[in-house]
Order: structure tokens, then sequence, then C-alpha cells
């Protein structure tokens, strides 16, 4: 499985609906219908794409997006969100992590006000999207493991929390995020950049 082949996947199944739980079941049953190499594939996939957006810039922004509300957990499970959003706006945002202000579905969180106001459906999550290659490689070929070990032969560790790049900086410093997050700064905090 190639990458065009990943994202061809991860758009189908938003095509076919909205709910991450039905996307899940729907993505399950796609790859369980494939050769387990291609599922590892996947793995392979997703795992990269995860790692361009695990940076402290994404990790800030996600906190903005959460209103603080952004643990590592969290942000792991942010990261996996990102690229459920399928690619033109994973790309986008990869690029920059402001240009989450633009995607519709942050606008959207903006619009709904206090994160205690928003329903688990909400939260810009998607932990699940962690486990469906190896459920689909345990559906295809019964194996509980297998695609660990796989994995593994093939030199492949998958991660289990985040492990950003680039220079940390502090999150919790107004000036700062807004100098570096101007646009989400101004849809999520009121702050109009200069």
């Amino acid at each position: 499985m190639d990458m065009s082949a990943f994202w061809g996947l991860v758009e189908r199944s938003r095509d076919e609906t909205p709910d991450q739980d039905e996307r899940l079941e729907w993505l399950t049953d796609a790859l369980a219908g494939l050769p387990p190499g291609d599922i590892a594939d996947f793995q392979v996939h997703f795992d990269r794409l995860r790692s361009r957006v695990d940076t402290w810039d994404h990790w800030a922004a996600a906190a903005v997006v959460c209103d603080g509300l952004c643990s590592d957990d969290g942000f792991f499970y942010f990261q996996a969100w990102l690229v459920g959003l399928g690619p033109e706006v994973f790309e986008r945002v990869a690029a920059s992590a402001d240009a989450l202000a633009a995607v519709p579905a942050v606008v959207r969180l903006a619009g709904l006000g206090e994160v205690d106001a928003w329903e688990d459906a909400d939260w810009p999550d998607w932990e699940s999207l962690d486990y469906v290659a190896g459920e689909a490689f345990r559906r295809a070929t019964g194996q509980e493991e297998g695609l660990e070990r796989l994995l593994e032969a093939r030199g492949h560790s998958s991660r289990s929390s985040p492990d950003p790049v680039g220079v940390s900086w502090d999150f919790d410093d107004p000036a700062e995020v807004r100098g570096r997050l101007p646009r989400l700064s101004e849809l999520f905090l009121g702050e109009k950049v200069a």
C-alpha cells in the first residue's frame, strides 16, 4: 500500500460517514480484507504522518484549541485526529500549525464557546484510530500480536506517546502564543495580532 492508497482509505471512510466510530468500523473492515503486508503499510504510513505533526508548535496549537486541556495523551490523539481530516487539511496544518485557524472543524469548535460546553464528540481527538490496523490484522489473520511482530521485522516501531521535535516554548505565555500562533490566538483568545 502506498501513501495514495492510505489517503484513499481515510477519505473514503469520511465519505461513508462523519461519525468516528462508524469510520473506524468501515476502515477496520476495509483493511481486514487486504493482505497483512498492506495492513502493516497502513500503520507505517499513519505513524510517519503523525510524526510530521509531532512538534512543539502543533502541541501549542492543540492547547490553544482545547483551552489548555492538552496532556501528552491528548496531543497524541489530536495528531491522529489531524490525519483523519484528510490529506489536504493535513498538509496545510503540517506545514504551519497556525493553519488550524482555517480548518472548518476548528472554526466550529471556536464557535461552541467554553470547552466545558463541548460534547465528547466535539473534542479534536481520535484515539481509536491508533488501533484500527491492529484490529484489522487480528481479524484478517487471527493473530493477536501479529502486526507488532511484522512491524518489528520491518524495523518499524510505533510510538505510544508524543515526542515533539523543534524548540520547546512556553504555551502559558500569552505573548509568545500570540506571536507564534496569531490566527489561532485571534480565533480562540479573541486577540487580534497587529
